[in-house]
């Protein structure tokens, strides 16, 4: 057994070595600069408060920076492992919760408290994934739903929090026209630290590891690769910045109910953007993300806040994907045209 364990550290070892072989000539390739452009055009956006009321623009920075966060959490077990959650919402929901009664009760900003109630999350993510990560395919969709069904029922008739109603949250005492700046620049740090975790986690010798479990979990196993013990890593992983940005939402909307966290559609959002944008791929959930919530807010304006926005955002995502079957990013590399400044890989 032992020498099985070598066998399959020295494999994991050698095709590290290559990928990074492959990865020094990929850079090349690569416009490395563009998402610092990104981040460095992001940090002065909200001069634009100097020249008048850019409040709204703000707003879809900080959600479109959410789901970027979630979306890349969601895309380390998704994409990189393969294993399809439709219940990591509930991590959303637990981030925000923890973050608010802190806030509520102690007076703590959220936006401190983050990093302390992802952690959190992420153990309880450690533990629910030893339960849950026992079933793969089909099995483990269900049992992800169902542990969103049960946290929901959880939350409706917790009165400690405000059950169904849920609760309200401190308001800022900043002005409103700079009331968003702290929580757009800890949403903007959250995704950005989201995107380079998820660079970092792919070209490691675990997320390789992961992506051999997303290829063929038999063969891995029998490569010697703990399948178990990567597999509930990559979920608490997930889960950690799926709650870092709960955490935050939860004091920048200023209040907190079931109905807003634990809907499946959250989860399903999660998803779709990796799916759309590249599933496994670094830029495909910034991209999916960018283009959901685009998709979604031009509907909303057009057609009003019914299910028709709903029904033409499937519609444009269904057009895409029959043109990019495995996301535009990953179609793309595939077939190597994606331009330089998406290939983030």
């Amino acid at each position: 057994m032992s020498m099985m364990m070598d066998d399959a550290s020295a494999v994991l070892e050698a095709r590290a070595a290559h990928n990074a072989k492959l990865a020094r000539m990929a850079d090349k390739t690569r416009a490395t600069w563009f998402p610092i452009a990104i981040l460095i055009a992001l940090a002065v956006l909200p001069l634009l408060q100097f020249a008048g009321n850019y409040n709204y623009v703000l707003h879809m920075v900080i959600f479109i920076a959410s789901y970027v966060a979630m979306a890349s959490g969601w895309n380390i077990l998704g994409g990189f492992t393969g294993y399809i959650s439709l219940g990591h919402n509930v991590f959303f929901a637990i981030g925000g919760y923890m973050a608010g009664i802190l806030l509520a009760r102690f007076g703590i900003s959220s936006i401190l408290s983050a990093p302390f109630v992802a952690l959190i999350a992420a153990g309880i993510g450690f533990g629910v994934g030893m339960i849950t990560l026992k079933v793969r395919g089909p099995s483990f969709i269900i049992s992800s739903i169902a542990l969103l069904m049960i946290v929901r029922i959880l939350f409706d008739n917790w009165h400690f929090v405000g059950g169904a109603n849920g609760m309200s949250l401190p308001v800022t005492e900043l002005d409103v026209r700079w009331a968003k700046i702290p929580y757009y620049y800890a949403m903007v740090a959250i995704a950005a630290f989201a995107v380079w975790a998820s660079y970092r986690i792919k070209h490691s010798k675990f997320g390789l590891g992961l992506r051999a479990i997303s290829k063929d979990e038999i063969k891995a196993e029998s490569a010697g690769i703990d399948t178990r013990l990567y597999k509930v890593t990559a979920f608490a992983l997930s889960a950690f910045f799926v709650a870092l940005a709960g955490a935050v939402w939860g004091e920048y909307l200023t209040y907190l109910r079931p109905n807003i966290f634990l809907i499946i559609l959250v989860a399903a959002n999660m998803m779709l953007m990796c799916i759309l944008g590249g599933k496994g791929t670094i830029a495909g959930p910034v991209v999916g993300a960018l283009l959901i919530v685009l998709f979604n807010e031009g509907f909303v304006a057009v057609m009003g806040a019914s299910e028709l926005n709903i029904l033409g955002t499937g519609a444009i995502m269904a057009a895409v994907l029959l043109f990019f079957p495995l996301g535009i990013v990953g179609t793309l590399a595939k077939a190597g045209k994606l331009p330089r400044v998406l290939n983030w890989d």
